[in-house]
């Protein structure tokens, strides 16, 4: 037996309880005050910027392919960056990269404020998406260093909260500061600092994790591959059909390049020693399915979520503050779909039964909302949202949470991020692909409707019609181009429902595992065959 003398000693001899992976309630609370407050800033900025966007690219005399790239190369930046943050936190400190994160994010966001023109805006944009990508992927990994998969429903509630406040207060802050005259948009991009200065101070404070360092390989070369094959792809989409023809030389370059880009990436996989995504997760049925349900999700939602600021003010006639207060029942839905499930996962250990109804729901919501047009009533459209609200809210963080539990302790990081990576990826390919399909659609039901408005074909002359023209136009032509966005935004929402399809039968393909109820460094001690702390 140990005597009584010998008990403090060994008592002394311990690590701090943070670095046992064993802190308390209160503990756990404080340090997720300055990430949570992190990830606050970091869907507040995009969900101002969304709401701002027709008014900013009116004023820079953008184009909607612009319109789409402001947000695509955000997302863009993210994806790229997301699993080389992943491999950097296991080599270096998880709280000074989540900082350094934060500081690359907010500078970002200060430049895209200074923008004289549209294409300045999408490359700080870029710089934006960097510190994004380190912000989504890092957040998620020191959660599961710090909380046990059964337990962190109950904090994954907490991040869904974080994330519905800030989707409620973005469009309705940035409404107030597009609407004020002696603020104007580019306060959307200042408005984050302070926030991002207070999570710096936070995080200094209050997150304690171990910083178990390990020898990284980080393939930047695969990196390299998948960047530039997705971006080629993207590229093609957004420009064909429009500054040249879908069967032509450039789309041959274009398509042929980002395929030979996207098996160059393959390839590197097969061959690098730690590759920026490990093909031997897909090993895991779960993993695998959880990919291709947060690759549609992410399809689904960024890619038509972009477009309802864009479609209730320049469809409707809604004022930016007014929009972003029609968004209210979407985030409502969210907020409490993701704090109850978080709740009820955590008391029960089972979470594919919520994972099944919120797919169903987001493709619900996505079949409603494909009705829109630009006289739909209004207190329709707010129902559809909701809908939409309460699916996603189950459905985003807890596809993250399935994975976490599956994984081996020690593939933990690579899996997190390769999740993130695929919704940002799939978020990303919507944005671009939809907002062609948009693009297209609203010039076909112009082109038709210069005919049948008297005087329009006239007073358009000669040059192209579209969101460019919307402030200088004749009051008929102004008319026309509302109709169109209205009209066609119907169309995007039904092709988002039925990518949404795809996410529901994965989701339900999903082999359910009761969550566990050791954190990850206890996981990892077990693995490494080390005795318990």
């Amino acid at each position: 037996m140990t005597s009584t003398a010998e008990a403090p000693q060994r008592a002394a001899a311990l690590p701090p309880v943070e670095q046992q992976g064993q802190m308390t309630h209160r503990e756990i609370l404080s340090a997720l005050s300055g990430m949570l407050l992190a990830m606050f800033v970091a869907f507040l900025s995009g969900t101002i910027v969304s709401n701002a966007l027709p008014t900013i690219i009116t004023d820079l005399r953008g184009t909607q392919s612009q319109y789409t790239w402001v947000v695509t190369a955000t997302l863009l930046a993210s994806t790229a960056s997301t699993p080389i943050w992943g491999k950097l936190a296991d080599l270096f400190s998880k709280k000074l990269l989540i900082q350094l994160s934060i500081v690359i994010f907010v500078v970002g966001s200060v430049l895209a404020g200074l923008s004289q023109s549209v294409d300045t805006l999408i490359a700080w944009r870029v710089l934006q998406g960097l510190g994004l990508g380190g912000l989504q992927a890092l957040v998620q990994i020191a959660m599961a260093a710090m909380i046990s998969p059964r337990e962190r429903g109950r904090y994954a509630g907490l991040l869904g909260s974080v994330m519905a406040v800030a989707t409620v207060g973005g469009p309705l802050l940035g409404g107030l500061l597009v609407d004020t005259s002696w603020l104007g948009w580019r306060w959307c991009f200042y408005v984050g600092v302070p926030f991002g200065l207070v999570a710096l101070v936070l995080l200094q404070r209050t997150l304690h994790l171990p910083v178990t360092k390990r020898d990284v390989h980080i393939d930047y070369l695969g990196a390299a591959f998948l960047t530039a094959g997705v971006s080629a792809l993207l590229v093609w989409v957004t420009l064909a059909g429009d500054s040249f023809a879908w069967a032509s030389t450039e789309t041959a370059l274009f398509v042929g390049g980002g395929a030979a880009a996207v098996v160059a990436f393959v390839i590197t996989e097969l061959r690098a020693k730690e590759p920026i995504v490990p093909l031997r997760l897909f090993r895991d049925r779960t993993t695998t399915l959880a990919i291709i349900a947060s690759i549609a999700i992410g399809i689904a939602m960024f890619g038509s979520s972009v477009f309802l600021g864009q479609y209730l003010q320049i469809s409707r006639g809604f004022s930016p503050t007014e929009a972003g207060l029609l968004t209210i029942p979407m985030v409502a839905g969210l907020l409490l779909s993701s704090t109850v499930s978080g709740i009820l996962i955590t008391r029960y250990g089972r979470w594919k039964r919520f994972l099944v109804a919120g797919s169903v729901l987001v493709v619900v919501g996505f079949a409603l909302l494909s009705v829109v047009d630009h006289e739909t009533d209004m207190v329709l459209l707010c129902s559809f949202l909701f809908v939409l609200g309460v699916g996603i809210g189950m459905t985003m963080q807890n596809l993250v949470l399935a994975v976490q539990n599956t994984v081996a302790a020690s593939d933990l990081g690579a899996a997190s991020s390769a999740v993130a990576f695929f919704r940002s990826l799939g978020g990303t390919i919507g944005v671009s692909v939809l907002g062609a399909v948009l693009a297209s659609r609203v010039g076909d039901l112009i082109r038709a409707g210069l005919a049948d408005v008297p005087g329009a074909a006239q007073a358009a002359g000669s040059g192209e019609v579209g969101l460019a023209n919307l402030t200088d136009a004749p009051p008929a032509i102004q008319t026309l181009i509302r109709v169109s966005y209205g009209d066609a935004t119907g169309r995007i929402f039904l092709i988002s429902a039925v990518i949404a399809v795809v996410a529901a039968v994965a989701v339900v393909l999903i082999r359910e595992v009761a969550l566990s109820t050791r954190n990850n460094e206890e996981r990892l001690r077990d693995e490494a065959g080390l005795p318990a702390s």
